[in-house]
């Protein structure tokens, strides 16, 4: 097998191509985001990223963040969520729990406080059903501070939340009257 390091880098490739720039290695992803896992494998080795299905089906299952899926049939693969290009995952609308939580960097808070959480870049805004993976994601831009979300009484007012394939809550938008610090009760 190859080096957790190597592992990392083809996911962080797999990340930037299956849910940003398909074109990089001149794929095309369907309306719902799907590639062919043959088509991928081959452009991707043409381009220097050497992998092979083994490889593949290690990353896939071994993902902390469960970023990648395959269909039923395992000949097409795709990111489960953080898309900026224009697709449509197929979830459908959930009642999420009454709590649902988002990490940020400390740096962000009071641009959050002043808009809400807006999606970006992304398609959605990406929330997690506990506070240790909010703290994670939070770590990843600066000190860590996390909000609870009033989910429940978000879609009680007729917000749609999706849940993908990794277990992440999705949603377009949360505005400052839903959120609170996380030692708010």
């Amino acid at each position: 097998m190859i080096s957790e390091k190597q592992i990392t880098h083809i996911s962080k490739f797999l990340s930037l191509v299956l849910r940003h720039q398909p074109e990089t290695i001149d794929i095309q992803l369907d309306q719902n985001g799907w590639t062919d896992v043959k088509d991928l494998i081959e452009k991707a080795n043409n381009y220097g990223i050497k992998f092979d299905r083994e490889i593949l089906n290690h990353i896939v299952a071994t993902n902390p963040k469960k970023r990648f899926a395959y269909n039923d049939t395992f000949d097409k693969i795709r990111a489960s969520q953080g898309h900026s290009v224009e697709i449509e995952l197929g979830y459908t609308n959930q009642k999420p729990p009454e709590i649902l939580f988002h990490g940020t960097a400390e740096k962000f808070v009071q641009s959050i406080l002043d808009t809400g959480l807006e999606k970006g870049n992304r398609q959605q805004v990406h929330l997690s059903a506990d506070v240790e993976t909010a703290i994670k994601v939070g770590q990843r831009h600066g000190k860590p501070f996390v909000f609870k979300v009033v989910a429940e009484k978000m879609y009680n007012d007729n917000f749609e939340f999706f849940i993908s394939d990794n277990g992440i809550w999705l949603t377009d938008n949360v505005p400052t009257k839903y959120l609170k610090q996380n030692d708010e009760k």
